[in-house]
């Protein structure tokens, strides 16, 4: 039977002496406890308390929890692309192949991707790399995007999502002790993933800061700063960039890249480079690099030395599939007997979901002109980023038009991150609960509106500032209530912690704009 704390028990009929726990929070892996992130913490954790008491009944000002919390695009509405899951519907049960339901050239990347399977079936496993005729698609790809810069398919590693391969790479790089320990450079703002990668490993973390007054552009003199800075107390080695930006959205300038790496060629650092919302590009000003082709054109002389990993994903762009885990890293001028190490490492975990491969192969590997899918395939991608670009422009427009709030335009990724003017009586509040003041906003927007969004503290920001991150994937119509939501909570908050009278609009719009010119 099962007692109040949901143990299984026996029932002897006499008392049971319970021994000392071998895993306890004294004996739990510090570092796991080091480890935070944002993205699934404490607001997630009460939004689905809230979620659940609703659905039992419990009366709230609102009727349901948007969670704007994440970037899981399927979970907010938007709809598969019909030729990804043709295709892995097809290899998970080829059976269908003799439907005429299926198109032809849906069933000509199915048979291709099952003839490279062991078993022609998509339930044994891969190679650690991966399947050799998706790795072979994905140099294609790449080479094809890079306008005819050579990949070679050896370089290519299938992983579970981007994360899994950022995670075997920082893996790779992180040894000594004391002031040799590796040092990783991170961008704040930042992913969670990567601070909570960096506090698992016990590495050192480097944070450079992007310039929110810039549209969060990368500086290169504080990325400067940040190394000489850090070369007192630990070894630098490894530079970390996203782009487009996950939180902030900015697409970084082909000119920005080149600075980054010159600036890792001359210090000796090895790159990462978070590619994964290389399609989630919106402003009309801005275009995606990637980093190899900008590496490429600098010549000969950096394009051999600088060691580069970029990593790209199934879970964004226009798909969406976040649950297949699907993704890949490429990996240039590793030394040879390290690669060795590297699969070595891969081949631990056995393969990454082979349904994951074939939809990354999909992606890379769409219809062409000439084939039966094509009209369907460009007319579905296009909605899904046609509808993004507008969500973009929706979003920073209503997020702006806010007393004591600013945003940066959102270029791309599906993202804002706005700065939020929060009043002295409210900071003071958090710091008696021992909270960071942007989550205590945050708290108080979910229990007021059923809106969540993650504070900015938990993806870093300058001293005296606050954000929260909000994603732009709700259908338009939810985005405008969660948007309008926002607004009203927001001018309440305001009100509710102004010190004198109730503030005027413009008084909060002026403290906020003394505020973000503080220096950190």
């Amino acid at each position: 039977r099962a007692n109040n704390r949901n143990e299984a028990t026996v029932d002897t009929g006499h008392p049971i002496t319970m021994r000392e726990k071998t895993l306890t929070m004294a004996t739990l892996n510090p570092q796991v406890k080091a480890v935070e992130y944002a993205v699934r913490g404490p607001i997630v954790i009460k939004a689905g308390d809230i979620e659940r008491g609703l659905q039992e009944g419990v009366k709230q000002p609102f009727t349901e929890v948007i969670k704007a919390n994440i970037g899981d695009a399927h979970a907010m509405g938007q709809q598969p692309i019909t030729f990804v899951r043709q295709v892995v519907a097809l290899c998970c049960f080829p059976e269908l192949m003799d439907s005429p339901a299926f198109p032809d050239d849906a069933k000509q990347r199915a048979q291709r991707i099952l003839q490279d399977c062991g078993g022609h079936s998509l339930g044994s496993y891969s190679a650690s790399q991966g399947v050799e005729c998706v790795r072979r698609d994905i140099a294609d790809y790449i080479a094809q995007r890079d306008q005819g810069v050579p990949a070679d398919w050896n370089n290519i590693y299938l992983t579970t999502g981007a994360s899994d391969g950022i995670m075997s790479i920082l893996k790779l790089l992180v040894s000594g002790q004391g002031r040799s320990r590796t040092g990783v450079m991170i961008p704040i703002p930042q992913y969670p993933l990567y601070s909570a990668a960096i506090s698992e490993l016990e590495a050192v973390h480097i944070n450079y800061y992007l310039d929110e007054a810039n549209c969060w552009a990368l500086d290169i003199e504080e990325l400067q700063r940040a190394y000489m800075t850090a070369k007192h107390h630990c070894q630098p080695r490894v530079l970390c960039i996203i782009n487009p930006g996950n939180p902030t959205g900015q697409v970084q300038s082909k000119k920005c890249i080149e600075e980054v790496l010159h600036f890792a060629y001359e210090e000796n650092l090895f790159v990462m480079a978070d590619e994964v919302y290389q399609d989630n590009v919106y402003s009309p000003d801005s275009q995606f690099h990637s980093f190899k082709k900008v590496l490429y054109e600098m010549g000969p002389e950096y394009f051999s030395n600088v060691e580069l990993a970029s990593f790209h994903s199934t879970s964004k762009g226009y798909t969406g599939e976040c649950g297949f885990r699907g993704g890949y890293m490429e990996v240039l001028n590793m030394d040879p007997q390290v690669k060795a190490q590297l699969v070595k490492l891969l081949s631990v975990r056995l393969c990454p979901p082979v349904s994951g491969q074939a939809a990354m192969d999909v992606i890379v590997n769409p219809p062409q002109r000439h084939e039966p899918s094509y009209a369907q395939f460009t007319k579905e991608k296009r909605a899904v980023l046609d509808a993004l670009a507008h969500k973009a422009r929706l979003t920073e427009e209503i997020l702006n038009s806010v007393p004591g709030m600013t945003c940066n335009p959102v270029q791309g990724a599906m993202y804002a991150f706005p700065q939020i003017f929060i009043p002295p009586r409210a900071i003071q509040e958090a710091q008696s609960l021992s909270m960071a003041p942007d989550m205590l906003y945050c708290l108080k927007l979910l229990e007021e509106t059923g809106i969540c969004v993650v504070p900015g503290s938990g993806f870093g920001q300058r001293e005296g500032t606050y954000h929260f991150r909000m994603t732009i994937l709700p259908n338009p119509e939810k985005l405008k209530v969660l948007l309008e939501k926002l607004k009203e909570f927001h001018l309440r908050f305001l009100e509710e912690y102004s010190q004198q009278e109730p503030q005027t609009n413009r008084n909060a719009q002026d403290q906020h704009s003394e505020m973000s010119k503080k220096p950190d």
